[in-house]
């Protein structure tokens, strides 16, 4: 993996920016934590593993070579909205692949979209997003560990190189070695 140049991961950061308004950590209900579900007890590392496979599965499943942003899974606070959030933690993995040209990652975006329900994924969107470029998206759960993926062609329409950018994350969970 090679990490990108410095405006690159700018916007890699200011999308992840973005998506970290759009995990699922901020559904709220009835539950005493606040959240749809009632977060698993687990150990960030145990967390960070687990993502980090699941996005080298993902990766595999492109089937096309390109050059990988080097970033880590990382374990942060998750946002529940009451007043104890610091006790919950998702882990998130952002990471794309580029230096390829737009016919290899049309292909890997379809390898992607083909790929993901044979490992466990269900497919919840893949189309257009609301960019105006309309870059063609894809998102989809786990179904056993329930973690998310969002996947974006970005075809370089705005002048940017052309990639496909990842975010991957966990659902909340409470880390009882954490504190907050």
């Amino acid at each position: 993996m090679t990490l990108l140049g410095g405006s690159k991961v700018c916007a890699s950061l200011a999308l992840l920016s973005a998506l970290m308004l759009t995990v699922g950590c901020s559904s709220m209900n009835e539950k005493s934590s606040g959240l749809e579900y009632e977060p698993q007890v687990r150990k960030s590392r145990a967390v960070e593993e687990e993502v980090g496979t699941l996005s080298s599965r993902l990766l595999e499943m492109l089937k096309i070579k390109g050059k990988v942003t080097d970033l880590a899974p990382m374990a942060s606070s998750c946002q529940v909205g009451d007043d104890d959030t610091k006790k919950y933690r998702s882990v998130r993995h952002p990471w794309s692949i580029y230096d390829v040209d737009n016919k290899a990652l049309e292909k890997g975006m379809n390898n992607l979209a083909d790929k993901l329900p044979q490992q466990g994924w269900r497919v919840v969107k893949d189309g257009p997003d609301s960019s105006k470029n309309r870059n063609r998206e894809i998102l989809a759960v786990h179904t056993k560990t329930h973690t998310q993926m969002e996947a974006t062609w970005m075809k370089g329409l705005d002048g940017h190189e052309p990639m496909i950018s990842f975010a991957v994350y966990s659902r909340c969970f409470r880390d009882p070695g954490h504190s907050s």
